[in-house]
Formats: C-alpha cells, structure tokens, sequence
C-alpha cells in the first residue's frame, strides 16, 4: 500500500508534469521513438512478406532470420551499435526495428499464405493480374493477421524502448533511470505503470483500428449480425409440440385414429 500511495503522490505532484523533464514531455519522446522505429520496420517488413506470402520464393531464409533476429538480446545489440557508431537516436532506431521487424514480417507472411487458393484460382480465372491478387484479394484477407503482428510489434517496441534512456536519450525510460540513480523508487513504478498503460492504450487504438479496416465478412460481425437479424426473438420449441412429443404418445393418438 505504501508503495501505491508514493505512486499516486508522484503522479499526483504537479511538478513531475511540467518542464522539459516532466512526464508530457517524456512521453512525446517515448511516443516519437515508437512510431520512427515501427515506420522503419513496417516499411521493410510488410513489403518483404507480402513478396514472400505471394510468390513462396525466399520464405525459408526471411523467416529463419526473422526467428534468429528475435533471439538477439536488445540491449546487447544497442550496446554494439553504440560502439561503432556512437550516442545518438540512430543506436536505439536501429535495436528497435530489429525487434520489431520479425513479428510483423511473420504474420504478413503466415497472413498471405493462410490465403484459400482456390480464391486465388478464381481470381486469375477472371482476369486479375499479380498485382491485383495481392492488392484486392489476399491482402484484404490477411489483414486480421497482418494486424495481429503490428500490435505485438506495438507491444514489444513500447516496453522496449525504455533503453533510449541508458544512452543519455529520453522517453520514459528516464523515470526508471533517474529513480534507480536517485534510489526514488516512486519514481520507478510510476515510469513501469506509464510504460504499461501506454502500451495497453495502443494496443486498444490499434483494436480499434482493426475493426474498422477489416471487413466485416472476414471478420465474423457480419455472419453475426445477419443471424441477428434473421432470429432476433427466435422462441424456442414448445414442450407440447408435436417434434418433442413421445413416442408412446404418438402411437397412441395413431390406434385411436385406427379404431375410430
């Protein structure tokens, strides 16, 4: 209790929310660093899976360093990239997309190749070239997934990039920093608690935007909605209906319509 009451008196305290080293603040630079290193990834790995998930060509190779890339511990990398380049925001990009370059890499590509194909045949059958396939059949279709893998990346690169802070960056990281350094421990659980609702905010805007992009048919809402629609009140059998009636019943009312 002790610990949660010295949380809520830091967050509660309106210096920690104003200046340059304020939580605001910290949080845009968190929030700059995430979406710099999710358009790198994003821009390297969706292409590359859909080529991949499309064509089958290379899927053994991008996949296995995908899977290796996950193994690399990311403040080990950092620690490399800061030794032969230096300080700077280009160490921490470059840890960032690492990790976050597989999953959506892998689910772009398990989504393309989850892809039915006989839907595929008949949309060649009608005419449709490469590009077309890919761009209004299979990527529609995996979508679901595609956005399953942006969200974990959105996950694990909100956690993550914490570490700006241990090259003299900011972000949020610098809460857990500077607490550790003062021995503010306040000030440590309230960086971990921002870290984690920021994630579990994006991960609710992220939800969001996934309703809305992918099609309700592929979905499921609108199979649900149309039985909905179709069986709103449904009752359901009656127990003196003649579907639920005994057999013994049955034969009787037969020998009384034969003696009569």
């Amino acid at each position: 209790m002790s610990q949660l009451r010295g949380l809520f008196s830091y967050l509660g305290n309106g210096a920690n929310w104003s200046g340059t080293f304020g939580i605001p603040h910290r949080l845009l630079e968190h929030l700059q660093y995430i979406s710099i290193a999710l358009l790198i990834a994003a821009a390297l790995a969706i292409p590359l899976g859909l080529l991949i998930g499309h064509t089958g060509r290379g899927a053994f190779v991008a996949i296995n360093l995908g899977n290796a890339a996950r193994a690399l511990p990311t403040l080990g990398l950092l620690t490399i990239v800061v030794l032969l380049i230096g300080l700077g925001l280009t160490p921490v990009l470059v840890a960032l997309v690492v990790l976050a370059v597989p999953p959506l890499l892998t689910s772009t590509f398990a989504g393309i190749q989850a892809v039915d194909p006989m839907v595929t045949d008949a949309a060649r059958c009608m005419g449709m070239t490469e590009w077309g396939i890919l761009r209004r059949v299979e990527v529609p279709l995996a979508l679901p997934l595609i956005m399953a893998g942006l969200r974990s990346a959105v996950l694990q690169v909100v956690a993550t990039a914490t570490i700006a802070a241990y090259v003299a960056l900011g972000g949020l990281g610098r809460l857990l920093i500077d607490g550790l350094a003062n021995r503010d421990y306040h000030e440590v659980l309230a960086g971990a608690f921002l870290v984690a609702l920021l994630a579990i905010f994006l991960d609710l805007v992220l939800l969001g935007v996934q309703r809305v992009i992918v099609s309700p048919g592929i979905s499921g809402r609108l199979t649900k909605s149309a039985r909905s629609v179709a069986h709103p009140d449904a009752p359901g059998p009656s127990l003196s209906s003649p579907s639920l009636s005994s057999p013994s019943s049955v034969r009787s009312d037969r020998s009384q319509e034969g003696l009569a």
